[in-house]
């Protein structure tokens, strides 16, 4: 194990160790009623379906498919969470999966060590600034953002399965301005991430324009998810926007998952379900900007009411 790796896993087990300080600070201040606004930020046992949600997007999360958008699909189609706290959701209960996601792919896949670190921790700060401001966002907003997220999602998806994406090329690192572009854009992704727009799709095309081979997409985009989760968490924590149930239900749920899939499975011919998670997601998406859009509706009819 060369100084990068070795300085990257200390970061890794830095993130983790204040993921769980300050889950555990949150949950006692949760326990004492405070910041509490509604019923799902209750802590509370998760329950076996929630589970084996975790366990299913985290499977499908290691063979490369995402988990972002198919769980915001299937938590808007069956109610499983508010829109609001989606994002904090995602971000808090998929963490456990990122940080064992990264700590088997980091090391089983070698990509250039400061590549790799630098793009690691721009996406890292792009999380802790995005975390900040989607606590401070209307309900409204989260469900615009999402529903157009998940369509973008989707179209990902269908270019995929259609061979319209760019296949990449034998690099496994990147210099000069190609560098500094994949170190910028991995800063909005972060933080985009926080909003609950999965990283791993943008991450794999852009190093794939850039020429870089298909694998080293993975430590990377695994890399970064296991910062950028702990750290859009801990705003997360700190605003209590997110459900404690459904997190709780993610993050142990997803453990047997991702071992399952690293160390089992390895790989399935994956086509035919992306071509469903298409099809979900983007229903789910229409369901998310029609939320929005009656959420609109009502406000301007009490804004007319007021008159």
């Amino acid at each position: 194990m060369n100084v990068a790796q070795s300085a990257f896993y200390i970061a890794i087990g830095a993130a983790g160790v204040a993921f769980v300080i300050v889950g555990v600070s949150a949950a006692r201040r949760n326990r004492a009623g405070a910041e509490v606004r509604m019923p799902d930020q209750v802590i509370r046992r998760p329950t076996v379906m929630e589970l084996i949600i975790g366990a299913v997007v985290a499977f499908f999360d290691t063979l490369g498919i995402g988990s972002f958008a198919p769980t915001t699909a299937i938590f808007k189609l069956r109610h499983i969470v508010p829109d609001e706290l989606i994002p904090g959701t995602l971000n808090v209960g998929l963490t456990p999966a990122a940080l064992l996601e990264s700590l088997i792919f980091v090391t089983a896949i070698l990509v250039e060590p400061v590549l790799l670190i630098t793009v690691v921790l721009s996406a890292a700060a792009g999380a802790w600034l995005g975390a900040g401001i989607v606590a401070r966002l209307p309900r409204r907003a989260i469900q615009i953002t999402m529903g157009i997220a998940l369509l973008i999602a989707g179209s990902v998806f269908a270019a995929r399965n259609l061979g319209a994406l760019p296949g990449g090329g034998t690099a496994m690192g990147l210099v000069g301005w190609k560098f500094g572009f994949a170190v910028g854009i991995n800063f909005i992704l972060g933080a985009l991430m926080s909003a609950g727009i999965g990283l791993y799709a943008p991450c794999m095309i852009t190093l794939a324009l850039l020429g870089m081979h298909p694998l080293a997409a993975f430590p990377i985009m695994m890399g970064a998810c296991a910062l950028v989760q702990p750290v859009a968490s801990l705003r997360f924590f700190q605003t209590n926007t997110f459900a404690w149930g459904p997190s709780l239900g993610l993050a142990v749920g997803s453990i047997p998952g991702v071992l399952l899939a690293a160390y089992v499975v390895k790989s399935l011919p994956l086509s035919a379900l992306r071509w469903l998670v298409t099809v979900v997601i983007t229903y789910a998406a229409f369901a998310m900007l029609r939320s929005a859009a009656r959420s609109g509706a009502l406000r301007s009819a009490a804004r007319s009411g007021a008159r």
